[in-house]
């Protein structure tokens, strides 16, 4: 087994494409033309359990142009911290989209999945096979639920 496999053992990477919602509805109304929208398709996104919601480098939050909506503070591995955390990003991925606010990580970091969106969009992590699954969503059977 080469060191990269060694070293992802366990883990589940997933590619990712975001959309800024703001310019979806923009567009929606024609304020600005459809091929303006950004967007960005992230590969090797590390879905990660431990992560709440989704958690973006500062330079892909700035190519999406997501506007701030708070700071919070935040328990990281060694600490808690002050975070922004910006809105309308959406996800797109299995044929499901859902939009969802993002924690800003770090400059370096690599981008993260977390439970709050994969459980939204009904994705369930396959380990054994290292990736994801979408849940059923039909006439007969589904993954949501209203009790």
């Amino acid at each position: 087994m080469s060191d990269e496999n060694q070293k992802n053992r366990g883990k589940v990477f997933t590619t990712l494409t975001i959309i800024n919602r703001a310019d979806q509805i923009r567009a929606d109304y024609g304020v600005i033309p459809t091929d303006k929208i950004r967007s960005i398709t992230l590969p090797k996104v590390l879905v990660d359990t431990r992560a709440t919601t989704l958690c973006l480098p500062p330079d892909v939050i700035a190519k999406l142009g997501l506007k701030i909506l708070k700071e919070v503070d935040v328990a990281t591995a060694t600490d808690i911290r002050t975070a922004r955390i910006f809105q309308d990003a959406t996800l797109s991925m299995f044929d499901r989209e859902g939009t969802f606010d993002c924690l800003e990580l770090p400059a370096g970091r690599d981008a993260l999945l977390g439970v709050i969106p994969l459980e939204s969009l009904g994705l369930e992590i396959d380990l054994k096979n290292q990736t994801l699954k979408p849940l059923p969503i039909s006439p007969t059977e589904t993954y949501l639920t209203i009790l």
